[in-house]
C-alpha cells in the first residue's frame, strides 16, 4: 500500500492548479445558489468545460447529476457535491479487461509526437513490469529521433531490462523483427516498442505503424496487441486533438497521460475518455520511475477534489 499512498500524495500536490481552477469554483456554486435550478446547473456545466472536461464528458455528467438529484429528491445545492464526484467516478471508469496484456504474452506499441515524455514512459513502464516479475524485452523503434534510442537504453539499463536497435535512421519495422526474435528466444512477457509519431506527415506514420503490424502479425500473430498513445496532460485541448489523430492512424487501446503535475488542464484526463472512448491507462506526474501509475479513477477524482482517502477504500 506504501507506494500508492505515496502516489496518492503526489496525485493530491500535483493535481493542485487543476483543483484550483475546477473545485474552488464549483465550491462557490454550492455554496451560492439556494435552490436548484437550470441556472445552477448551467454554472456547472460552464465550470466542467473551462476545466477542460469537454463537452461530452460534461454534458453527460450533467445529465447524470439531474438524474441523482430527482431520484434522491434533493433539494439543497450543497448535498449536490457528493454526486457530482460519484458522477465524474462513473465516466472514467477504465473497466474490468484495460490491463490484460500484463497477464499474457503481449507486444505494446507505445506511440506518441516528439516532447511529450514518450521515451521516457516507455522506460518506466518497463520497469513497473519488470518489478511486476514480468520479462520485459524493449524496442528502440523510434530511430527518426537521434537521441531516442539511447535515452531508451538509459533507462533499459536502469530498469535491469533487454534493449533490441537503438541506431539512428534503422528501419523501425526491421528493429521490431529483431526485437520479436528476441523475445521469443527469451520467452519475453512482453514486448514493450518505443515508435515514432510524426503527426505533421500522417502519410509516412501510417505506412509506418502498417509495416511494423504487418510484422507482428506475420512473426507474433501469437500475442496479444496493446498500443498505447502518450500525451502530454498539460496541452489540454491540444492533447485531445492529437489523440483524434492517433485514432486515424492506428488501433489505439489506451492512454499515458504524463506532465499532469503542475498544469490546471488535469480534466483532460476525462474529457480523452469520454469524447473518444479510449480510456486513460497510466499517468504520469512527476519525473522518477514512482511517478507513472495506473490510472485509477476514484483515486484520480478524490485527488481532484482533495477527498480523504478513507481507511475503506485502501483495502478494495
Amino acid at each position: 500500500m506504501g507506494e500508492k499512498k505515496g502516489f496518492f500524495g503526489r496525485l493530491v500536490a500535483g493535481l493542485t492548479k487543476t483543483r484550483d481552477n475546477i473545485v474552488s469554483g464549483i465550491d462557490s456554486i454550492f455554496s451560492g445558489f439556494s435552490s436548484i435550478d437550470e441556472d445552477f446547473y448551467e454554472e456547472i456545466e460552464e465550470i466542467l468545460i473551462m476545466g477542460d472536461l469537454g463537452i461530452n464528458a460534461t454534458t453527460s455528467i450533467i445529465e447524470d447529476l439531474k438524474e441523482k438529484v430527482k431520484e434522491n429528491k434533493i433539494k439543497e445545492p450543497s448535498a449536490c457535491k457528493e454526486l457530482l464526484i460519484e458522477s465524474i467516478k462513473e465516466q472514467m471508469d477504465v473497466g474490468e479487461m484495460a490491463y490484460e496484456f500484463e497477464n499474457q504474452k503481449s507486444v505494446v506499441l507505445v506511440i506518441g509526437v516528439n516532447g511529450v515524455g514518450k521515451t521516457t514512459s516507455v522506460g518506466k513502464l518497463a520497469g513497473k513490469l519488470k518489478d511486476q516479475g514480468k520479462k520485459v524485452v524493449l524496442a528502440a523503434a523510434d530511430t527518426f529521433r537521434a537521441a531516442a534510442g539511447e535515452q531508451l537504453t538509459t533507462w533499459a539499463n536502469r530498469a535491469g531490462v533487454d534493449i533490441i536497435g537503438g541506431q539512428e535512421g534503422a528501419d523501425p519495422a526491421a528493429v521490431v523483427y529483431d526485437a520479436v526474435a528476441a523475445a521469443k528466444a527469451r520467452n519475453a512477457d512482453v514486448l514493450l516498442c518505443d515508435t515514432a509519431g510524426r503527426l505533421h506527415n500522417k502519410k509516412n506514420l501510417m505506412e509506418e505503424l502498417k509495416k511494423i503490424n504487418r510484422v507482428l502479425e506475420r512473426e507474433y500473430p501469437d500475442a496479444y496487441r496493446e498500443t498505447l498513445v502518450v500525451l502530454d496532460g498539460t496541452t489540454g485541448q491540444n492533447a485531445l486533438a492529437q489523440a483524434k489523430q492517433f485514432k486515424e492512424v492506428a488501433d489505439i487501446t489506451g492512454i499515458i497521460l504524463t506532465k499532469l503535475d503542475g498544469t490546471a488542464k488535469g480534466g483532460i484526463a476525462i474529457a480523452i475518455h469520454s469524447e473518444l472512448g479510449i480510456p486513460v491507462k497510466y499517468i504520469g506526474v512527476g519525473e522518477t520511475i514512482d511517478d507513472l501509475q495506473k490510472f485509477n479513477a476514484n483515486d484520480f477524482v478524490n485527488a481532484l477534489f482533495d477527498v480523504k482517502q478513507d481507511e475503506k477504500e485502501d483495502e478494495e
